[in-house]
């Protein structure tokens, strides 16, 4: 049976909802001030992003502690490019992971990126039908 879940999103008043998701986890979004919003939560496609680093970060750290990899800090950023015209999809996204740790096999890292993004993230699997995807990665040793 495949997996299924639901979330219930309330409107708040303007452009301000409340999403509470399976879990019971809250989370509000609302639109930008120059789309009539108030910034009372996060825009509906910095989620997006937000969702995606998670995913991929998830299965990334995952696989490096699999790989005995000694990790003392693990960073994601993620640019999204929109198009002009609506629906404004992404068309280019970059993600950059950033794994500070003591003796990091760079290996390790960029395998458990290709495992992540080719085979385990459904995220990944889904905005790269719209978008250009870009990955890159940075080994910092720990002090």
């Amino acid at each position: 049976m495949p997996a299924r879940r639901e979330v219930t999103v309330e409107w708040c008043g303007g452009r301000h909802f409340e999403s509470k998701s399976q879990s019971g986890t809250l989370i509000n979004l609302d639109a930008s001030p120059e789309h009539g919003g108030q910034n009372a939560g996060a825009q509906p496609m910095e989620l997006l992003l937000i969702s995606l680093a998670g995913c991929t970060g998830m299965d990334v750290i995952s696989i490096l502690e699999k790989k005995r990899q000694q990790v003392t800090r693990f960073q994601i950023r993620v640019e999204g490019v929109r198009q002009d015209d609506h629906p404004r999809v992404y068309r280019e996204v970059t993600i950059t992971y950033r794994v500070t740790g003591h003796q990091i096999d760079p290996n390790a890292v960029a395998r458990a990126i290709e495992l992540s993004v080719t085979k385990y993230c459904p995220l990944y699997a889904t905005i790269s039908q719209t978008a250009t995807m870009h990955t890159r990665y940075e080994v910092l040793e720990a002090e």
